[in-house]
């Protein structure tokens, strides 16, 4: 009789186990995926800005100061490999741009550009993309930490190996969006 008990407790904590491992190894991935949508979106933005960049020259060529900036905030971006890496130098980025759009405001025959616009609306369009893609990221990797960090199922997270992953959050600098008139 205790021996059946036995191994009917040892039989609950290996299907206890092997559930709680599938849930996290679930829940990771489903992070990964969020996270490989926020990847492209951000690849989307970086790769309109040269195009941008392009059109602001024409117009407003002395302000090599802000088209670098843009530039090299874009190049860090495409550089980067780590989550991480790639949260910061995105932010750097929506700062750059902010910067870019700011100077875009005195220039009258930059802003009645059709090009432009266009490229405005688009980027605008990618951003609201990207906010969509943040929380819905952010909102996988709480279930996910949640999961790894919370009473029993943390012990199977440390024998597993599973590894926090980083949320996607913008720094103080970045918290205003960049303003795109139409």
């Amino acid at each position: 009789m205790v021996l059946i008990i036995v191994i009917v407790i040892v039989a609950l904590l290996v299907i206890y186990g092997i559930t709680t491992f599938n849930g996290l190894v679930k829940l990771r991935n489903k992070a990964q995926a969020a996270w490989a949508q926020v990847d492209v979106v951000l690849k989307r933005r970086a790769d309109l800005i040269p195009n941008l960049v392009e059109t602001v020259k024409g117009y407003a060529s002395h302000e090599s100061k802000t088209l670098t900036e843009v530039m090299n905030a874009r190049n860090r971006y495409t550089k980067a490999t780590t989550a991480e890496d790639k949260i910061e130098s995105s932010n750097m980025l929506t700062q750059a741009l902010g910067h870019l759009f700011a100077v875009a405001e005195a220039y009258p025959d930059l802003k009645a550009n059709t090009n432009f616009l266009e490229l405005q609306k688009q980027l605008q369009e990618t951003e609201d993309k990207i906010q969509y893609a943040r929380q819905f990221y952010n909102d996988d990797v709480t279930q996910y930490k949640n999961k790894c960090e919370m009473f029993p199922s943390n012990i199977i997270a440390g024998i597993g190996g599973f590894k926090a992953m980083p949320f996607y959050e913008i720094d103080e600098a970045s918290r205003e969006a960049p303003k795109v008139s139409f």
